[in-house]
């Protein structure tokens, strides 16, 4: 019960202006009213106060954007209260942008200037010239990714375009440098032409040291991540992908050691064959995985089946060695595991019912999962989604500061398999044998733990498979 009234609430806030005539009425009333229509009041503040009326600041929390407008229009109803205006704490956060660029030293004289302009940067130039390597100990690179997207595949919002994702993207910019001390810039680019996506990356690249790509749609971004991969010296990364494969490999590491079972035993689904599908069904296929099946709109992929996107064909390829066959529910009959990266609805509990003994269920579809995890807490060894407001949130944000950290501290060339190996290892390692539970199995965002164990576990992977062109100190 307590996690159904949790998951209600939401995280909608509004800061509500009133001017309220002391004299003609009772707050208690604004508060019944705020409560019946499903709002709860976290803060009130006062304002103003004056002889006839006063102005406080009422800040409400609400499931529902649209709550809002219900709640305002009651108010104004009320005789004596007035309201003055409404301020979206979201979008009062995001007015001018969320990041900025600051300096790291300040030019106070022109001995100053002359040193980190001209005439003196000229030197600095010159060095890079002649040693481009120098980029790296003389410039941004050697800290700073680029976030970048087309806006084609927004969270939830679909292609929205390249002006609306730039939120999205500078929160992503915001969360490296919070975590992980990475500077990261977004760059939102106004085309969805898959060359011109590529030449453009190319063209900035001398600027970065590592390229982040950010919700571009599925096929397009399995081909723009390749051939970037192939043709810059520095990590390319598609967070979609990569990221949520990484955490949903470090949450299965632990879900299968409550449930009593083995990777290499255990038959897994997955359900959603796009970007994240794919990838979370390759580092799986990489980690000792043996049956794994994967299922489309088209029923379960099979070797021979007639697919219309290349990706799928290629998918079942290696998958479903068995060449089982038919619909989801086909699919997860006796299977241990499921992972659902597809939409809402799409298990049932009889589904699950249908499954092997102490099953473990990862729902991840955002907003809606394939099944809310109330419905099968009694049937299931562990029950895991995308969401925030349930247990076992697998959320990228766990993976990709600390492998960016990591790929630029021992400037990786790129991002291999064996890196995001080790990185679901360090996630998974953070939360020890004794506190493991079913509600338990992947730390925090906020665990300052997890950035320096990927980071460790990764650098240390990327020096074993060639891939690091330096060694830190603490590493030689």
């Amino acid at each position: 019960m307590e996690q159904k009234q949790h998951k209600e609430m939401g995280g909608n806030s509004v800061i509500i202006r009133l001017e309220i005539h002391g004299e003609r009425m009772n707050f208690g009333l604004v508060a019944n009213i705020v409560s019946s229509l499903g709002g709860d009041i976290i803060a009130i503040d006062t304002i103003h106060i004056g002889h006839e009326s006063s102005i406080r600041d009422m800040t409400v929390n609400v499931a529902d954007a649209s709550g809002i407008a219900l709640i305002t229009n009651a108010i104004e109803k009320i005789p004596g209260i007035r309201v003055v205006n409404t301020s979206d704490r979201t979008f009062l956060l995001h007015l001018g942008g969320k990041i900025e660029v600051t300096p790291k030293v300040t030019i106070q004289n022109r001995d100053d200037l002359s040193r980190v302009y001209t005439p003196d940067v000229a030197r600095v130039c010159t060095a890079i010239y002649e040693d481009p390597n120098k980029a790296y100990s003389l410039t941004i690179k050697r800290n700073t990714v680029a976030v970048i997207s087309d806006g084609t595949a927004v969270l939830g919002l679909g292609n929205i375009g390249s002006r609306a994702a730039m939120p999205v993207m500078e929160g992503k910019a915001m969360l490296f440098k919070q975590f992980a001390g990475v500077d990261a810039f977004p760059i939102c680019l106004d085309t969805v032409d898959t060359e011109e996506i590529i030449r453009t990356i190319k063209a900035i690249s001398p600027a970065f040291g590592g390229i982040n790509l950010e919700d571009i749609a599925s096929p397009r971004c399995f081909e723009i991540e390749e051939r970037l991969r192939e043709e810059l010296d520095i990590p390319v990364f598609h967070d979609d992908q990569h990221g949520t494969a990484v955490v949903t490999y470090a949450g299965l590491i632990n879900a299968l050691k409550i449930a009593g079972k083995s990777l290499t035993e255990a038959t897994v689904v997955v359900c959603g064959i796009g970007a994240a599908g794919v990838a979370i069904s390759k580092i799986l296929l990489s980690a000792g995985v043996k049956e794994l099946i994967g299922v489309d709109k088209e029923g379960i992929l099979v070797q021979g089946g007639d697919y219309s996107n290349p990706i799928k064909t290629s998918y079942a390829e290696y998958t479903n060695p068995h060449r089982k066959t038919g619909s989801l529910r086909d699919a997860v009959r006796g299977a241990d595991v499921f992972i659902g990266v597809s939409a809402g609805g799409m298990l049932t509990r009889e589904d699950v019912l249908e499954m092997a003994p102490n099953p473990i269920v990862f729902a991840m579809a955002n907003p809606h999962p394939e099944i809310i995890p109330g419905d099968i807490d009694d049937i299931v060894a562990v029950a895991a989604t995308g969401r925030s407001d349930y247990p076992n949130q697998i959320n990228n944000v766990l993976c990709f500061p600390g492998i960016f950290r990591a790929a630029l501290d021992c400037r990786a060339s790129s991002i291999n398999e064996e890196m995001k190996l080790a990185a679901s290892a360090a996630i998974a390692s953070v939360i020890s044998d004794d506190k493991l539970s079913k509600y338990y199995i992947v730390p925090s965002v906020f665990d300052q733990s997890v950035v320096e164990r990927i980071r460790d576990k990764v650098i240390r992977a990327a020096i074993n498979s060639g891939v690091a062109r330096r060694i830190p100190k603490e590493y030689r």
